[in-house]
């Protein structure tokens, strides 16, 4: 027994589409000015770290700067905790620790404007680049893009690492949709020469999860309290350092006879 519905039915279920859409509309703005994210209990300690985002810019926060640098790469190494280093054999300092999360735009935003200069310094023998990528987002679609995409980073092998960490911002999804899917997650690593099928396999049961509540949990202790972060011998780098190339060069150069700690040890601000 079917049936159209009644007017009054009709009436509810437009207003109930209404009221989703302009429901919608209003989240994607409020994250378009500012996400503010609370990260839950985090280690044994159950810490709350609040994480605020601010997202800069249209075009990805790039400006005049963000030139993509096609130079050497510095080798890159898993390290025991997860993180991967990239540095010339024998360098250890100054160091240079990025937290970051694949979906958030703002570290889209740092690495198109600075992330060349990182490379170009590690290739130099200037700096031990840590790359830190964690699960920064609580809410969907977000949290889950964000726990798939530094997953699937945890899966790569390290002579690959580097340039699928670009692969994976150049495909960043627009906030509010759903993306890094498997399959492309897969796809983007076999255009890059990795086709084991261990590493489809680790993508695809979320193998390396463990190590990603991991690192949030390391991101917690570090004090992080906002994204992107980047502590160079420990103490968290100010806007001015990342406003530019020159500036991120300039303060490196400062470290560069500093002696490096962990960036969850006493982190201060630099």
């Amino acid at each position: 027994m079917g049936g159209s519905m009644s007017k009054p039915d009709r009436e509810r279920s437009a207003r109930d589409r209404l009221a989703e859409e302009r429901r919608r509309t209003e989240a994607r703005q409020r994250r378009r000015r500012l996400l503010v994210v609370v990260l839950g209990a985090v280690a044994a300690a159950a810490v709350v770290v609040v994480i605020v985002v601010v997202v800069v810019g249209t075009n990805g926060g790039g400006g005049p700067s963000a030139v993509k640098y096609t130079g050497p790469i510095a080798p890159a190494t898993r390290q025991q905790d997860g993180s991967v280093a990239m540095a010339n054999p024998g360098v250890t300092t100054p160091v240079l620790d990025v937290f970051e999360d694949f979906q958030c735009p703002a570290c889209k935003a740092m690495e198109a404007r600075v992330g060349g200069t990182m490379k170009k310094l590690a290739a130099e023998g200037r700096v031990k680049v840590v790359y830190r990528p964690f699960q920064l987002f609580q809410q969907d679609p977000l949290m889950s893009n964000s726990r798939r995409a530094a997953n699937a980073a945890a899966c790569m092998p390290a002579d690959h690492w580097v340039k699928y960490h670009d692969k994976l911002y150049d495909e960043q999804p627009p906030e509010g949709d759903k993306g890094f899917a498997n399959a492309d997650l897969i796809k983007w690593a076999g255009r890059l020469g990795v086709t084991d099928p261990s590493f489809a396999a680790c993508v695809n049961g979320a193998q390396k999860i463990g190590q990603v509540d991991q690192a949030t949990a390391y991101a917690g202790k570090a004090g992080v309290t906002a994204t992107p972060y980047l502590a160079l011998n420990g103490r968290q780098l100010g806007n001015d350092a990342l406003a530019s190339p020159d500036a991120l060069q300039k303060t490196i150069a400062k470290a560069g006879s500093g002696t490096p700690r962990s960036a969850g040890e006493a982190p201060g601000q630099g």
